[in-house]
């Protein structure tokens, strides 16, 4: 809501914030339709662009359901009125551009070519991804404040970590730990994750009563891949 009202003191963070976590489904879901990289840069960038030439987020009321969902029928709407859009907006119709990486996003699909993912069921998986790592990055921003900033750090890995006792052993023998400290530590921090990422993902529902709901279909997204 805030990157969808110019007036909003926190417009042009929101905005950088929003573009900046979900550029890469668009693009996946563009590139997944067919198009070429560079057709692909352009339709992503004229995207973002349209959302603010036609103020889009501000038709993103919370209460009439998942930004998933809206943002997705937007960008299908986008791409269906692609020549007309390309000729006006072709690299963001001289505005500023919205800065997007488009060599990384090129080497992160060609990973994606070895699944065979729809361009719905990419947007999805790429879309869940993003929430994981927003999550990830506010948990990495609390803990630099902690008592053991470098510590602390070093036991994110273990949220994503699938060699667990083999891996609390190795981080205890570096960290000057016990086996067991680094258990609790961690514990600790998985459950703030889990509330975190549940924040991230009230954020994009239309009420607290369909997070559980909407990470469960995100998980089983990302348990297809």
């Amino acid at each position: 809501m805030a990157a969808g009202d110019s007036r909003n003191p926190d417009y042009r963070r929101a905005l950088e914030e929003l573009c900046g976590a979900y550029w890469y489904p668009v693009y996946a879901f563009i590139r997944r339709s067919g198009r070429d990289p560079d057709a692909a840069q352009d339709l992503a960038q004229g995207f973002f662009v349209r959302l603010l030439e036609k103020q889009t987020l501000k038709a993103a009321d919370q209460g009439r359901g998942r930004f998933r969902s809206f943002l997705l029928a937007a960008l299908k709407f986008h791409l269906s009125n692609e020549q007309q859009l390309q000729r006006a907006q072709k690299r963001g119709g001289g505005r500023a551009p919205i800065l997007l990486d488009a060599d990384t996003a090129e080497k992160h699909y060609s990973l994606e070519l070895v699944q065979e993912h729809t361009p719905d069921t990419l947007f999805e998986r790429r879309w869940a991804l993003a929430l994981l790592e927003q999550a990830l990055d506010h948990l990495r921003e609390e803990l630099k404040h902690s008592a053991s900033p470098e510590r602390s750090l070093r036991l994110v890995g273990c949220l994503t970590s699938d060699d667990g006792r083999g891996r609390y052993k190795q981080l205890a023998a570096e960290l000057g730990m016990s086996e067991s400290a680094v258990k609790v530590a961690v514990h600790r921090m998985r459950r703030r994750f889990g509330q975190l990422l549940r924040e991230e993902v009230a954020h994009t529902v239309e009420g607290p009563e369909e997070v559980e709901d909407e990470l469960r279909h995100l998980f089983a997204v990302i348990g297809r891949s």
